[in-house]
């Protein structure tokens, strides 16, 4: 018992974690969620997939043993005590019972037997009697299916035990350390995939997923295995003929639902599925478990971010598509990975009347570098407004574990980053940085006496160093170059002193911008200014974003795709079988108690004795009251002399 409840123990805590712990998650996953250290604590316990461990199988597998020879033991046992009525008891056994009682009555021998065998029949009692030496044993039963509920608790935990076991997937356990079987970890066609990562299509037991975009078919789903997956082919393909989602004004997906449809052969069946909603079809259960992008068409401009020319390509694509680019000779990879249509946040702007706010249209991608480290980007279609002012934003991390740290580009008149690009390669254009810093130079002789010691032929060099420093690594780079190259006495006062040149600068370089747009330079409004400013910022966080590309997305083709989760269970009859079964076995065992009566009636000198005694398995108080209130029955029936 004490092992036995050990294991039941050992069993109900694993499935507090199966329960809490979401299972079968890519290896990925866990490794942002718990970190390195516990990532290999967790995946050496077995966790991702407690249900299928090896501990986990094993200690099934030992409780439905020892359970089953408990049954095989005890079973006989059991069913004999079924017709022991007891009738060889004593008087002297009655007496030391805690419940007994003595009559004297006037009746004869056999009316006294006839009248308590009729009331021990009449209150639920099955009876028999027993003649020796003229005295009269009757022994009485009731709730003998108490002694079911033993055979049916511990038949009910073999059941369950076969059912998870059943499910446990322990084939597969046994073909990968056989070695014959191996998850793919590579992200190639299935048409590709070795088949040594494949199941069988007659494969028993199961729980896999799959993503289908609207309007297309599939055949097979995987499997998550460790740091890769597995292919499980289907008998069936589903096609999903329409996706629906509706969400909360908060952004959160409020319901969601797939319209599919099964082929297989000349037979098909069309059903809606929503979660809680699933589709049962010949053994597969088929569940509404998530959504997602299903390879939404893309079209987007990538803008040379170093290039002394504004220069724009077009490019087309498609989600979880890569492209290759070319930079300074070095192929570099765009790799995109998400794309959404609705980005619906909490409003944190207090000049908007809004509790939440959809940013619009957001594309996620990788840039990765020859060497094969990348990092990963988050675009924003429209500009969206901070502080009464309109920004791009554009959020890039080194890790997946990271937040996104966000580039504010300006946005122009238009809502494009079009006149920030062309500032920016302007500044990349050290010819005529230099021609507009010349013929500024005055102006900057006037404006800033602190420059009086720089050699009046030195200060657009000056300036375009300042520029290209600047550009280069943001504030942060300047100033280092200023500790590097300067005494601590002269830092200060030229520190000051560098920064409003470089602003000068930057200020003489966009207002020369502006009259090539046609602006006069000198009437700049207070939203030209400010457009500088925040200008400025961004390129001082420039050097930080990692991509010689800004991409821009211009236009896209929005293509859903249902997530399934698809389940193939011959357990389950057996745990709902053994779970029923549990709850009967328990209902006898505490409602229905076992109980015994016994009456010895003896004959002495025309007077006939009764000695009453009576035991109960379960609840001895309630049957204290029962038992005297029998007694006092017994003395109606049976009246005294």
């Amino acid at each position: 018992m004490n092992l036995a409840i050990t294991l039941l123990v050992a069993i109900a805590f694993a499935s507090v974690i199966g329960t809490v712990l979401k299972q079968n998650e890519p290896y990925q996953n866990y490794l942002v969620k718990f970190g390195p250290f516990w990532h290999g604590v967790f995946e050496q316990l077995g966790l991702y997939d407690i249900y299928s461990s090896g501990w986990f199988i094993l200690t099934l597998a030992f409780l439905i043993t020892s359970t089953s020879f408990c049954l095989y033991r005890n079973t006989p046992r059991v069913l004999a005590s079924l017709k022991q009525y007891q009738e060889n008891m004593q008087e002297g056994q009655l007496l030391n019972l805690a419940n007994h009682s003595r009559h004297r009555t006037r009746l004869p021998h056999a009316e006294a037997v006839n009248k308590l065998t009729a009331y021990f029949n009449q209150i639920g009692f099955r009876t028999r009697i027993k003649r020796q030496d003229g005295k009269t044993t009757l022994a009485a039963m009731k709730g003998a299916g108490n002694r079911f509920g033993y055979l049916f608790t511990h038949s009910a935990i073999v059941i369950i035990c076969i059912g998870g076991f059943l499910d446990s997937n322990a084939p597969l356990k046994i073909r990968a350390l056989q070695g014959t079987l191996q998850a793919e970890t590579r992200e190639i066609p299935l048409s590709q995939i070795p088949d040594e990562s494949k199941l069988s299509v007659d494969n028993r037991s199961f729980r896999a997923s799959v993503s289908i975009p609207e309007g297309r078919a599939v055949k097979a789903a995987f499997i998550n295995s460790g740091a890769g997956y597995l292919v499980q082919p289907l008998p069936f393909s589903i096609l999903v003929k329409d996706f629906r989602i509706e969400h909360y004004p908060s952004g959160q997906p409020k319901s969601f639902e797939s319209d599919l449809v099964i082929h297989e052969n000349n037979n098909s069946v069309e059903k809606t599925i929503a979660v809680n909603h699933p589709l049962s079809y010949r053994g597969y259960t088929i569940y509404q478990a998530s959504f997602g992008d299903g390879g939404s068409k893309l079209e987007f401009r990538l803008h040379d971010l170093f290039s002394p020319a504004p220069h724009a390509r077009e490019h087309s694509a498609t989600v979880n598509q890569s492209l290759t680019l070319q930079y300074d000779n070095n192929p570099h990879r765009l790799e995109i990975a998400e794309f959404r249509k609705f980005n619906i946040f909490a409003n944190d702007d207090p000049t908007l009347n809004k509790k939440f706010r959809d940013f619009g249209p957001s594309v996620a991608f990788k840039i990765r570098q020859p060497d094969g480290s990348a990092k990963e980007y988050l675009n924003y279609m429209y500009p969206i407004t901070l502080e009464g002012r309109e920004f791009l934003l554009s959020g890039v991390r080194s890790a997946v574990a990271e937040e996104f740290k966000y580039l504010h580009i300006p946005a122009d008149d238009d809502g494009s980053a079009t006149r920030f690009l062309r500032f920016l390669a302007l500044l990349n254009d050290a010819e005529k940085l230099a021609r507009i810093y010349a013929d500024n130079r005055e102006a900057l002789l006037a404006d800033n006496a602190s420059v009086e010691k720089i050699p009046e032929r030195e200060i657009s060099a000056v300036i375009l160093r300042l520029t290209r420093l600047f550009l280069d690594g943001g504030f942060p780079s300047l100033q280092q170059h200023l500790d590097q190259e300067l005494d601590a006495a002269t830092i200060q006062s030229l520190s000051n002193t560098s920064m409003k040149i470089l602003r000068f600068g930057l200020q003489q370089a966009y207002m020369a911008m502006m009259e090539n747009e046609g602006i006069n330079a000198g009437s700049l409004s207070e939203r030209d200014i400010q457009f500088l400013n925040d200008a400025i910022v961004a390129l001082s966080a420039l050097h930080e974003y990692g991509s010689p590309y800004y991409l821009q997305l211009t236009d896209f083709e929005h293509v859903e795709a249902t997530g399934l989760q698809i389940t193939r269970s011959p357990g389950t009859k057996w745990v709902y079988f053994g779970f029923s079964l549990l709850i009967a076995g328990v209902f006898l065992l505490f409602y229905v108690p076992h109980q015994r009566l016994w009456a010895i009636i003896n004959s002495r000198d025309a007077r006939t004795d009764i000695l009453i005694g009576g035991v109960r398995t379960r609840h001895a108080r309630d049957f204290n009251r029962y038992f005297a209130q029998i007694s006092r029955t017994i003395k109606q029936l049976t009246p005294g002399e």
